[in-house]
């Protein structure tokens, strides 16, 4: 899910005049109540008419009226949906889907369409910590694999490794054969601080990004979970990764039967990012969890629309989007972090 703030003017009807909001400020009948507002999850629809340049030749019926700059603030969800047995369904409307922003329906749906070919900023993040020493040619194969097939033109990708410290092999580009050199030169050694490795890649790399026009930023971590130098917490991670409107999907070192406590630590993570995690029976399987965030990839919908009580304040907002088909399943961002006014 990427969320995109764009503050613009409102637009503009002529060469001098501009648009209002209209206030009437007649006084309302005796006794009359204002309409509580409904809290309730509503259809996803363009609620606003269309903009219509008012009749010169026409007296104005209404009152004194005053004039208010309206900004736009348009968060831009990307999400995706499965059915029970996570099988991608696509061709899905907007009016499939139910949202609220922080308890609220939006003000309007600007758009809703399905992006397969979004550009793409990925950040390929390999556990390089002795525990997964005996796996890690594999792991760096299935990686060089998973780029050759996911980008196309118009997308940058960049590749880090991770122990005590993080390790920028490269940094975003779109050339392959640096991507190729930039995981092969990475080598496995040291403990593991899988926490900060991923708060800083968000705050460095996916964060600073500053490029005009939509696209998606998608960080894919390899890693068995573990970790045991960290001075951030999960949490902190989680946090950044929001802020950086990034989606994590994590595919999991751990070739065991079960399930451990790393496997539940990127689940963790991916889920409140919007993303997945993957969990190999085999180290073979490391390039099927590739290849299953690569057909994801381009099976995802974009949602813009303009939240109600919006306001800069860098405060955390929840997102409630689901689908009114109790089939399908909507994996989204919980929320993420309005801007704050020097941003």
């Amino acid at each position: 899910m990427r969320v995109t703030f764009r503050n613009q003017p409102a637009p503009r009807l002529g060469a001098t005049t501009t648009i209002v909001l209209t206030l009437l400020l007649s006084a309302s009948p005796p006794g009359s109540q204002a309409a509580p507002v409904s809290q309730s999850p509503v259809v996803v629809r363009q609620t606003s008419p269309p903009l219509q340049t008012p009749d010169p030749a026409k007296p104005s019926s209404i009152g004194p009226m005053t004039t208010i700059k309206v900004q736009a603030n348009e968060v831009n969800l990307i999400f995706t949906v499965t059915d029970k047995k996570g099988r991608f369904i696509t061709g899905l409307k907007r009016e499939s889907f139910g949202l609220l922003d922080d308890g609220r329906p939006p003000v309007a749906v600007l758009s809703f369409t399905q992006e397969t070919n979004l550009p793409l900023r990925v950040g390929i993040m390999l556990d390089t910590s002795s525990s997964i020493r005996q796996r890690f040619q594999f792991e760096q194969d299935s990686a060089v694999e998973f780029l050759h097939q996911i980008l196309h033109r118009g997308d940058l990708a960049f590749v880090e490794g991770f122990d005590i410290k993080a390790d920028l092999a490269q940094g975003f580009t779109d050339n392959i054969a640096l991507l190729n050199q930039g995981i092969r030169k990475l080598r496995p050694g040291g403990g593991t601080a899988l926490f900060d490795a991923l708060h800083k890649a968000c705050r460095d790399q996916m964060l600073t990004l500053r490029e005009e026009g939509a696209f998606r930023r998608i960080l894919v971590l390899v890693s068995d979970g573990d970790d045991n130098y960290s001075r951030s917490q999960a949490s902190d991670a989680i946090k950044m990764c929001q802020r950086a409107e990034t989606l994590v999907y994590a595919i999991s070192t751990n070739i065991s039967p079960g399930k451990n406590r790393g496997d539940e630590v990127l689940r963790v993570i991916s889920d409140a990012t919007g993303g997945q995690a993957f969990y190999p029976v085999r180290i073979e399987d490391v390039a099927t969890g590739f290849n299953k965030i690569e057909e994801e990839l381009r099976s995802q919908y974009s949602l813009i629309y303009r939240p109600a009580a919006f306001k800069n304040d860098g405060s955390f907002r929840t997102i409630n989007l689901h689908a009114f088909d109790r089939r399908y399943k909507v994996r989204v961002h919980t929320g993420y972090f309005a801007p704050r006014p020097t941003e």
